[in-house]
């Protein structure tokens, strides 16, 4: 498959293991074309390559106490593209967490765990079947 046809994915996330191992996942299991972050900074900074879908790490203040944390990092991304989907992961496993995340406009959110990257492929799969369902009535609506 060409390179302009996989799907464009960020990881953002400040713990270097987790990285990692979920850019590991992803390889092995999809065709996905992976960029990686350790920062918020450097994913904003990065937005000009386009990403399909960004998984964004909750709080991103690992490296740098003074770093952006993820909500600011979201925030940011919908500023300049509203239309970016983006999960959010946190080893957070509280509702006000999750609830404060969508109030910000996140796709959805996964608390980190043994389950956290079938959990990101479905709702990946999901995004696209939503876009897909979007075009095709845009198309519709287009027509009537």
């Amino acid at each position: 498959m060409k390179n302009e046809n996989k799907i464009k994915l960020f990881l953002v996330d400040d713990d270097a293991l987790f990285l990692k191992s979920l850019e590991i996942e992803f390889t092995q299991h999809a065709d996905f074309t992976i960029e990686t972050y350790a920062t918020g900074e450097l994913c904003v900074a990065h937005l000009s390559h386009n990403p399909d879908v960004i998984i964004l790490d909750y709080q991103l203040d690992g490296i740098d106490k003074t770093a952006m944390n993820g909500i600011e990092t979201l925030d940011k991304i919908k500023a300049i593209n509203f239309d970016i989907p983006v999960v959010m992961l946190s080893s957070q496993d509280k509702i006000e967490v999750a609830i404060n995340c969508m109030h910000h406009k996140a796709f959805d959110y996964v608390v980190k765990s043994e389950t956290a990257f079938m959990r990101l492929q479905k709702i990946i799969t999901a995004i696209f079947q939503y876009k897909k369902m979007e075009k095709e009535l845009s198309w519709y609506m287009d027509r009537m």
